[in-house]
């Protein structure tokens, strides 16, 4: 064999060599990407940022969920699952009103073109004062060079600036105020103290605004979002009889969200009754509570619920038409960050494809030695229960409720015991058909009686007034 083909085959042999080593050692590759990610978060753990087995939960919930419509492209959101708004602004024409919110545009930009721009606003404003400032040697004079031994010349302007590098010298001495001691401005110059004065406040200026956005962009109330958490999924199941739409959301810090509230939005594009297109039509959607109000006291992950009823856009929904459906749920909570003061906001969506029917979350809440313990590796998890497939209206309809109205029922009317030692009449209505929370029954209600041929609304208060005085009339006799 040729000698000098020995040098080429062993090359030819250690690139075969590493490329079977890399294909072989992918899987590896991947492990090892794996643990590293684990190890980082078993050190959130230990710091108290991250419940220990969350990723693991996480990764746990990715491998058990169905797999539904995984082969169907991704739909568009405009939420996002980690909270940030997935719209591009496209042709805007106007640019020039950003900078009439200067402090604000810098605030939103990243942190290596706020620190370009920093930089640079330093270096320009130095090098455009170390050039005045050599301009004013320049025309004083105090350049020229002079012999030592004879006699002193006039007063500088500026003492010790010879050449372009000592006025820039002198410029950063200025401007950050170190005060080497080796240049000063003279008397001789009224100019000179004009143009310190100038530079004084332009760095002043410029480093209140360098402070005001490190500030504001280390302070963001996104940064305390991190570690409020929501469900990877939303549940459908039955909740006192009826549908409901449920969430769950935790908080992984010590410190509280003050005043918090948790409102729901339906994104999904309709058709109005004229043919126009509406792309992004927004509806409102009322969280269950029996306070009437969206405040929440988010001590503990909470499953945060929505009965889907009549007025509700989720009232038309099944099991069958919601892979179909062309919707998004987003999900917003503020409050006020108990340690700072400031106001923050957390956001998610939920598409169809992660909402999951017939389904309801775990308990994750247990009382150990006389405290609450949250298992957060269960955050997550759901587990299956009897659920029709058919959507709230179809239910009702199925259960003889009409769209017009409800039938409506009395329900322990009755004599009561009233006060001074007398007797009224009282009662409550309530609906035969579905089940009615405590804070939702009326104490008034309208019963229908026939006169003459025709239908006639009576109050409940007269009908039990005519009955007391019918009552009182026979026990007189």
């Amino acid at each position: 064999m040729n000698s000098s083909f020995l040098p080429h085959l062993r090359i030819i042999c250690c690139k075969s060599a590493v490329f079977l080593v890399l294909m072989t050692n992918l899987s590896q590759l991947y492990l090892c990407l794996s643990c590293i990610f684990h190890v980082r978060s078993v050190m959130l753990a230990r710091k108290g940022l991250l419940p220990d087995g969350f990723l693991l939960t996480r990764l746990a919930e990715d491998q058990n969920q169905p797999n539904r419509s995984r082969s169907r492209s991704q739909r568009a959101r405009f939420i996002t699952k980690t909270g940030s708004c997935n719209v591009a602004h496209k042709n805007i024409r106007e640019q020039g009103r950003f900078l009439q919110d200067v402090f604000t545009t810098m605030v939103d930009l990243k942190w290596q073109h706020s620190l370009l721009i920093f930089t640079s606003a330093f270096l320009c404003s130095w090098m455009l004062f170390a050039m005045i400032w050599w301009l004013l040697a320049f025309a004083h004079g105090d350049l020229e060079p002079r012999d030592p031994n004879g006699e002193p010349g006039p007063v500088p302007c500026v003492t010790a600036i010879h050449s372009f590098t000592s006025a820039f010298l002198f410029s950063i001495e200025v401007q950050v105020t170190i005060g080497f001691g080796g240049r000063m401005v003279t008397e001789e110059c009224p100019l000179a103290i004009t143009v310190l004065i100038i530079q004084n406040i332009l760095g002043l200026i410029i480093n209140a605004v360098m402070l005001g956005c490190v500030f504001m962009k280390t302070a963001q109330a996104n940064r305390r979002a991190e570690t409020l958490i929501f469900s990877k999924n939303a549940v459908i199941a039955p909740r006192n009889g009826r549908p409901t739409f449920m969430f769950r959301v935790g908080d992984l810090r010590k410190s509280m969200i003050i005043s918090a509230t948790v409102q729901l939005q339906v994104i999904r594009r309709t058709v109005t009754s004229e043919g126009e297109v509406i792309p992004v039509c927004q509806l409102d959607i009322q969280v269950e509570n029996p306070l009437r109000s969206n405040g929440i006291f988010l001590v503990s992950p909470l499953i945060i619920s929505h009965t889907m009823e009549r007025g509700s856009p989720l009232y038309e929904l099944s099991a069958q038409s919601l892979a179909s459906e062309d919707l998004e749920i987003i999900v917003i909570l503020e409050g006020v960050v108990e340690t700072t003061g400031i106001t923050m906001q957390a956001r998610t969506s939920y598409i169809p494809e992660e909402i999951l029917w017939g389904r309801r979350f775990v308990s994750i809440i247990t009382e150990e030695d006389s405290r609450y313990c949250v298992d957060y590796s269960k955050f997550g998890n759901t587990v299956p229960v009897r659920m029709s497939s058919l959507s709230a209206k179809e239910l009702n309809q199925t259960r003889g409720v009409q769209e017009g109205g409800s039938d409506v029922q009395l329900q322990g009317w009755g004599l009561v015991r009233a006060g001074r030692g007398g007797f009224r009449r009282g009662g409550r209505a309530y609906d035969s058909s579905t089940p009615q929370p405590w804070y939702a029954q009326s104490d008034k209600a309208e019963k229908e009686v026939e006169q003459k041929g025709q239908k006639k609304t009576v109050q409940l208060e007269v009908i039990g007034r005519q009955i007391e005085e019918d009552a009182l009339g026979e026990l007189s006799d």
